[in-house]
């Protein structure tokens, strides 16, 4: 097996560690600590002129750093009013347009709740929603992925198949796996050993096909839950997932991407940086100098 050679790091939102605002410094920040992605949190609202979604994108450029957008919380493809719905539409719209414009090809975004409905009702909803959306990007030029995220509680749509088959039935969506979400999310403690961090990989293969492997965008962070799922990220050394054994089976299924950690400050750095450096130490000890010619894993 050939091995990984493009999975880049980083963290949701500025580095607590960047010395001044605004996201060009957080950018420059990234780049200094040896990561190599940031995804930008505009999770409350896209409030970003032109000029700066440009200053972005040419900072991104000149330090070699990719870039996510999160999209606002309150975006649900299965919004009960007319109203709310245009609202929700509105937010995705926005952080895809602007985040394109910021060099952002890939749009995070929580995919919404079944309000009680029959799940094969809420994905029919969801899809319908999603072709109208990307339609519109299409129309207008606007090159991104839409990427809904597995969600934390049972409650809300967005379990792994869910996501898995949207990206396959919708040109223009792809999956965003929050991983400490699928353990939650279960509210047992389980999903959390190789085998099945294994068989959701498995999942991912059998419905984009090898190639979805090697075009993925996760979340990473320790998460605390109840019976009902998720209840808080917590840093990884007061967490109960096994993320090494996660961190395995993506060598093993040679996956690529992104990772992009959500830890709570104060640990938002350092989680980032011992879940990279994990990764790495795991590479050397599987792969040692067998490393490809040209072949780039992290930054030097």
């Amino acid at each position: 097996m050939t091995a990984p050679h493009n999975l880049r790091f980083g963290t949701v939102g500025s580095p607590q560690t960047t010395p001044t605002s605004g996201t060009p410094a957080a950018i420059e920040h990234i780049k200094l600590l040896g990561l190599k992605h940031l995804e930008i949190a505009w999770v409350q609202s896209v409030r970003v002129s032109d000029e700066t979604c440009a200053d972005i994108k040419a900072t991104a450029a000149k330090h070699g750093v990719s870039l996510s957008i999160h999209a606002p919380y309150y975006i649900n493809l299965n919004s009960q009013t007319d109203e709310l719905m245009r609202k929700s539409d509105e937010r995705l719209l926005a952080a895809a347009r602007k985040g394109f414009l910021a060099g952002a090809r890939d749009i995070i975004f929580h995919p919404g709740s079944y309000h009680s409905q029959p799940r094969d009702q809420v994905y029919a909803r969801a899809k319908e929603k999603l072709i109208e959306i990307t339609g519109i990007l299409r129309s207008e030029g606007v090159d991104v992925l839409l990427r809904p995220e597995t969600m934390g509680k049972s409650a809300m749509f967005g379990n792994l198949d869910e996501v898995l088959e949207l990206s396959r039935d919708v040109p223009g969506v792809a999956p965003c796996i929050d991983w400490a979400h699928l353990h939650a999310r279960r509210g047992d403690g389980s999903f959390n050993t190789y085998a099945e961090f294994a068989e959701a990989l498995d999942r991912v293969k059998d419905i984009l096909g090898e190639a979805g492997l090697k075009n993925l965008h996760f979340h990473m962070s320790g998460i605390e839950y109840t019976l009902k799922g998720e209840k808080n990220h917590v840093p990884l050394n007061e967490a109960d997932f096994r993320y090494r054994e996660l961190l395995q089976a993506w060598l093993d299924y040679g996956v690529e991407g992104t990772v992009a950690v959500e830890a709570p400050l104060p640990f938002h750095v350092a989680d980032t940086l011992t879940i990279q450096a994990t990764y790495k130490r795991l590479w050397d000890a599987q792969y040692g100098d067998k490393k490809e010619e040209g072949e780039e894993l992290l930054a030097d």
